[in-house]
């Protein structure tokens, strides 16, 4: 118990700031500009090589599985027809067809790739008839596209009009602006709305998911499926290796230049991003992760299209993601 008052002697008596002189509170992340960081670590998964240890691991890890499973099924068949004949070869039966539909999905995956590199080729004919203006290899570029998609019900009005009008044509950069106009134009227009749909979903998801890697996740796998999509549009019909080679391919391109970031050909939908990221963070980075999966969309669509985009023919980035995300934001 305390007799008497207590002095307490303060080292420091200067006054503290006066309110109009006390300096701002610092903002904090609550206004920092979107950067779609989901987007950029998505690209960046994609796009990532595996190293030749890794790869030599798992080389080895899947034929030793192969082995010990192969194995244990021998055994089981053996075992089992020892004890019931026909339930023996009812399992052996079962695992002939297994084998069978592994060797159909093998096939399947080295056509989807060779229908890719069949696509690849096709584009660098066009290239070079352009670059050399030569008629000739741009007739040969034409017969290629109308042998591409000959088996296609939707491309038949369009080959029918690109041979009534290509025999008028006496300059190759004039024959294929009619292969576009006439057999390109409706493949890219169904190539844009996908592109559309899947910057919608990878915005939504980022401003609506407050999960942590949800953003990351819907991105890789929104833009896994839009580029397969794209590649099966231009006829390439990627299988799941062909359909991952062709993401890292894009993904790799564009992170070596640089695109998969904000740039000048985004300050229209950032503008959007940045106003809606006073309000959320969320929001913002929304609207940004779907103008750099509208961006990987259009990179998609130039690696996949038979035929170089005309001048004036590449699909504009801002244009693609106001059409996608009209609305989506508008009550923010």
């Amino acid at each position: 118990m305390t007799r008497g008052p207590i002095l307490i002697d303060l080292e420091d008596e200067s006054p503290g700031p006066a309110p109009d002189t006390a300096p701002p509170v610092p903002a904090g992340d609550a206004f920092e500009e979107p950067q779609g960081h989901g987007m950029q670590a998505a690209a960046r998964i994609a796009a990532r090589r595996p190293s030749r240890l890794s790869r030599l691991f798992w080389t080895v890890l899947g034929a030793l599985l192969a082995t010990v499973l192969s194995v244990m099924a021998w055994d089981f068949a053996a075992g089992l027809m020892a004890r019931n004949a026909v339930l023996g070869w009812v399992v052996s039966g079962l695992g002939a067809a297994l084998l069978l539909l592994l060797l159909v999905i093998a096939l399947r995956e080295a056509a989807g790739l060779a229908r890719l590199r069949r696509v690849d080729a096709l584009g660098r004919a066009a290239e070079a008839a352009l670059a050399a203006r030569d008629l000739d290899a741009a007739r040969r570029v034409v017969a290629r596209l109308d042998a591409l998609y000959a088996g296609r019900e939707d491309t038949r009005w369009g080959r029918a009009r690109l041979a009534e009008l290509g025999a008028d044509q006496f300059d190759a950069e004039a024959l294929l602006q009619v292969a576009e106009t006439e057999l390109l134009t409706p493949l890219d227009t169904a190539a844009t709305r996908e592109v559309e749909a899947a910057a919608r979903q990878v915005a939504m998801v980022t401003a609506l998911v407050p999960l942590a890697l949800a953003d990351v996740a819907t991105a890789l796998t929104a833009n896994v499926r839009m580029i397969r999509r794209v590649a099966e549009i231009y006829g390439g019909r990627a299988g799941t290796l062909g359909g991952w080679r062709l993401t890292r391919a894009v993904m790799a391109h564009l992170l070596a230049t640089g695109a998969v970031a904000v740039g000048d050909d985004l300050l229209g939908s950032v503008a959007g991003g940045g106003v809606l990221s006073r309000v959320s963070r969320r929001f913002g980075e929304g609207v940004v992760n779907g103008a750099l999966t509208a961006r990987v969309g259009v990179a998609a669509m130039e690696v996949c299209r038979p035929v170089p985009f005309g001048s004036g023919r590449r699909p504009s980035v801002s244009r693609l993601v106001r059409q996608a995300l009209a609305g989506l934001f508008s009550g923010a």
